[in-house]
């Protein structure tokens, strides 16, 4: 017989609002619809009504976890527009906050996923190690959260000798416990018990229904803006890009894992090779320039686009922000079909959606 089953708009699994009805079979899902909107804001309307400056602290509240990648990411398409050259050191230290919030995020994703699977141990082992990290993005901010790195034209902070050792201290220290983490999550017999061959997304729908981050990368789709299209100088570093093509929830948990090892990696390249010079082109309140830009950014979950349209005066004309949880929802009902009831809120979970983001 069937049933429909309602999963939140409020669940213990999910961080923040969502709503699915799943059409179950017994205990088996046979068809699903996601609905979102539960946490709508208005900020590309509230940009309108703001300066550069003010817009930077405006995209950064888009979400507190990947709060880097918007203001990076409006701040390039304000300097497309304007034409601005941001100096190497400038875009060396945004490339170097860019990757210690992907591993925040990624770290704070593969926490929560072992925590819905009941792996509670390794989740608290790895939020423990998450510290590590977000004592890094304190020291290099002031902040834990909302890091303020950036302004139109290059970085806000600059990072010193002293503040240099301290990271590269911090990511040695890492090295070995992300070892283990790692090693626990691809031979845990718990972890593969829940995640393998589940939520299975296969490489044909993930081009067709235009996933994109990890979990296009892990159903064997190889795009990261990072290498397709270089920006802040990420062309200067030696980087892989980790695919599985198993498409499921373990696949998942493995390109996120793996990621975290490229981004040590490039934050350790950019550090010992921190160009001298200036980290910016002076803190002032530029008018944005008649014109159009869009400029795409690699953020912890996927390619982030944001679109600016200027009209001479200080303020935004026009401010469209695209999100990768906007371009990953939709593939939630189709990797829903076919799995337990009880796997649906690991599933939702997978694609490491931000409602915040998606509700912006």
């Amino acid at each position: 017989m069937s049933y429909i089953v309602p999963i939140g708009p409020y669940h213990p699994a999910l961080e923040e609002p969502i709503h699915a009805n799943l059409v179950t079979d017994g205990e088996i899902i046979r068809d699903a619809e996601v609905f979102v909107g539960y946490n709508h804001r208005g900020i590309e309307k509230l940009a309108t009504e703001r300066n550069a400056i003010q817009t930077l602290v405006l995209v950064e509240r888009v979400c507190g976890i990947c709060s880097h990648s918007h203001a990076l990411t409006y701040a390039m398409t304000v300097e497309a527009i304007n034409g601005v050259t941001v100096p190497k050191r400038g875009e060396y230290i945004r490339v170097i906050t860019s990757e210690l919030e992907r591993l925040h995020s990624h770290f704070l994703w593969l926490g929560i996923a072992c925590h819905i699977i009941g792996h509670d141990s390794m989740f608290m082992h790895i939020w423990d190690e998450r510290e590590v990290i977000m004592d890094l993005l304190e020291k290099l901010s002031g902040n834990r959260v909302n890091y303020a790195m950036v302004t139109i034209g290059g970085a806000r902070r600059d990072i010193d000798d002293d503040l240099k050792r301290e990271i590269l201290k911090g990511l040695e220290a890492l090295k070995k416990p992300l070892d283990r983490i790692v090693e626990i999550a691809l031979t845990d017999k718990t972890i593969a018990l829940r995640t393998k061959g589940i939520g299975v997304m296969p490489t044909a729908d993930a081009i067709r229904m235009g996933a994109v981050g990890p979990h296009a990368r892990a159903s064997g789709v190889k795009i990261d803006v990072r290498k397709d299209s270089p920006y802040c100088s990420y062309e200067d570093f030696d980087f892989d890009i980790p695919v599985c093509d198993s498409g499921d929830v373990f696949a998942r948990v493995v390109v996120r894992a793996l990621e975290c090892y490229e981004s040590v990696k490039i934050i350790e390249q950019a550090l010992n090779k921190l160009p001298d010079g200036p980290i910016n082109n002076g803190n002032k309140i530029p008018k944005i320039q008649v014109g159009q830009a869009t400029c795409r950014h690699e953020a912890p979950r996927g390619q982030l686009s944001h679109m600016v349209v200027g009209n001479g005066t200080l303020n935004n004309h026009r401010v469209s922000i695209h999100v990768p949880s906007y371009k990953n929802t939709p593939t939630v009902p189709f990797m829903l079909k076919g799995n337990a009831v009880a796997d649906a809120g690991l599933i939702i979970a997978s694609i490491d959606p931000c409602f915040s983001c998606l509700d912006r």
